[in-house]
């Protein structure tokens, strides 16, 4: 049986806003919470979440899986230069 594509039937909010401080211990407990949620059917979401506390997030790597966010989304990256070669009209292509 497959849950990747199933919905959650539940969204619990989890506030953030009287978070003393930002440690990896935080950021550990935050992961088994959201863990034990999935496995219960349900979806854990962040709220008022400190911006220390995103940063180690983020530098930790679990930016996608506790604040749904993804890295490089198109509108964060940058956009490509177009460069482009120019060639000789009798060259091959490679």
């Amino acid at each position: 049986m497959s849950f990747a594509g199933q919905l959650s039937l539940y969204h619990v909010d989890c506030n953030l806003g009287h978070a003393r401080r930002a440690d990896l211990a935080t950021v550990n407990a935050l992961t088994r919470a959201h863990v034990n949620a999935r496995r219960q059917g349900a979806q854990l979401r962040l709220v008022n979440v400190s911006p220390e506390l995103q940063e180690l997030i983020a530098f930790v790597g679990l930016e996608d899986l506790l604040l749904g966010r993804r890295r490089g989304q198109p509108e964060e990256r940058e956009q490509a230069l177009g460069v482009e070669e120019g060639g000789e009209a009798g060259d091959s292509p490679v």
